[in-house]
């Protein structure tokens, strides 16, 4: 049983949620349909709005049992958030202030319930830039770290661990606890705050972020670089690195998936040319620098055998073709049964490309990717023909072994959640996995934090 009413003496009775038709939104997160975990039956939603409230729920849900599943914005694609088992549904977002936008030390202070978009837009009014952008800005600042989120622009500046510097986190047997701060360096015991980051709330509730921030682009630029084949346009990408050209975002996306999905978004794709592209989006501190790097890339295109070098100059071209990217998870996920998140060395992505086409001869099935190219990240969308054709499972098997041939893993920012926890062991040795159980046993001894997306 749930003590309700504990809980909304705890957090007032207007915050204690129980009405099923009211909590479905709760219930889900935007993990496919093909793998979306089922929720349990006897599910409450509270949404405390400070660090004490979450304390005293985690008491509580201590002292009874009770599991706890910690809620950001519900955008994360392997079913983390869903409640598996009768219990309790902590939302986040009440604790949703920047605190700070500190632009002396160029630290951000937010609590976890912000918004990406709030922070972007905070941020950007004191004229500074906060560099990741995972995706979905309704994405909120807890999830994001307790994600490691990534997104496009890790080339350049990054996964979301690199600007976390502070936290104050509840942990799940109720202290709260600070770790770090407005600090460049910090060598004093160990490092309790990078496991917290990536933990996946199963360590312990994320409830204010201190990260850190740089000064805004001087000047950008999109280029789109067309192929007529996927090797082509990843085996070009290396070339760009090593010739010191180092851009904010290399995407990789097949022209087909660019139309379907500027159809879907009523817009109209602008590279007509080639069936495989690269998008690689620049920032530089000034307009020469920019258009001297722009130049370098078209150059390497040209000799790799790119067909066609689209480059968008204006904020309205970059938007057009950013906005068409981002929107390709919800223009095919109707037709998508998972996408997968293997993540292989930057330079084997050629032979990962080959894997895949290798496992699409021997099923009978075409698989499409897009992906972060620059960062190794491959998005493989697994489509439900396979279900129907009864290969699914045995086609995402060997594109896991492919990739932790190549020196790589089942995931590169999506996580594990519950939708991965299957094939774990076929990429984590079982002493590793001992040692992460005994840390998971060690924050949380009665296991009541996020129970079934725990590792053990």
């Amino acid at each position: 049983m749930i003590n309700v009413d504990a809980l909304k003496r705890i957090v007032g009775n207007d915050w204690v949620v129980t009405a099923r038709d009211q909590i479905t939104g709760y219930l889900a997160d935007e993990t496919y349909l093909g793998v979306l975990p089922k929720p349990a039956d006897n599910v409450v939603v509270v949404k405390p709005a400070n660090p004490k409230e979450i304390s005293e729920i985690l008491k509580l849900a201590n002292k009874e049992k009770t599991p706890v599943y910690p809620r950001g914005g519900g955008t994360g694609l392997v079913g983390a958030a869903v409640p598996t088992r009768d219990g309790i549904v902590l939302s986040l977002e009440r604790l949703d202030k920047v605190i700070e936008v500190d632009k002396e030390n160029m630290m951000v202070v937010s609590e976890a319930g912000v918004t990406l978009e709030h922070l972007l837009k905070s941020v950007e009014n004191a004229d500074l830039l906060f560099p990741p952008h995972p995706g979905d800005e309704g994405a909120q600042v807890g999830g994001m770290i307790a994600c490691n989120a990534g997104g496009t622009r890790a080339v350049k500046y990054g996964v979301v661990r690199n600007y976390v510097k502070g936290l104050e986190v509840v942990l799940p047997t109720g202290e709260i606890v600070t770790m770090g701060g407005k600090l460049l360096k910090n060598n004093t015991g160990l490092d309790l705050m990078h496991l917290i980051i990536d933990s996946e709330g199963i360590l312990g509730i994320i409830t204010k972020a201190t990260m850190r921030l740089y000064p805004k682009f001087g000047a950008t630029a999109t280029l789109v670089v067309s192929f007529d084949d996927r090797r082509a346009a990843i085996g070009m990408v290396p070339k760009i690195l090593q010739a010191g050209v180092i851009p904010m975002a290399i995407e990789y996306t097949e022209k087909s998936l660019m139309e379907m999905t500027a159809k879907h978004v009523n817009m109209t794709w602008p590279a007509k040319q080639g069936t495989a592209q690269t998008i690689i989006i620049m920032a530089e501190s000034n307009e020469d620098q920019l258009y001297g790097m722009c130049e370098q890339i078209s150059s390497i295109a040209e000799k790799n055998g790119a067909v066609d070098v689209l480059m968008a100059e204006t904020s309205a071209e970059q938007t057009t073709i950013l906005k068409i990217r981002s929107e390709v998870g919800n223009a095919v996920k109707s037709k998508v049964c998972d996408a997968l998140d293997v993540t292989v060395p930057p330079a084997a992505i050629p032979d990962m490309l080959d894997a895949l086409d290798k496992v699409g001869e021997k099923y009978g099935i075409f698989i499409p990717v897009v992906g972060h190219a620059g960062d190794g990240n491959l998005h493989p969308n697994m489509m439900w023909e396979y279900e129907k054709k009864g290969v699914l499972k045995a086609a995402k098997h060997d594109i896991y072994e492919a990739a932790i041939k190549l020196g790589g893993v089942i995931s590169g920012e999506h996580g594990i959640g519950k939708t991965r926890l299957e094939v774990l062991p076929m990429n984590i040795d079982p002493k590793s996995r001992e040692l992460m159980c005994g840390i998971k046993k060690l924050f949380d001894p009665n296991g009541i934090l996020s129970p079934d997306s725990a590792i053990c």
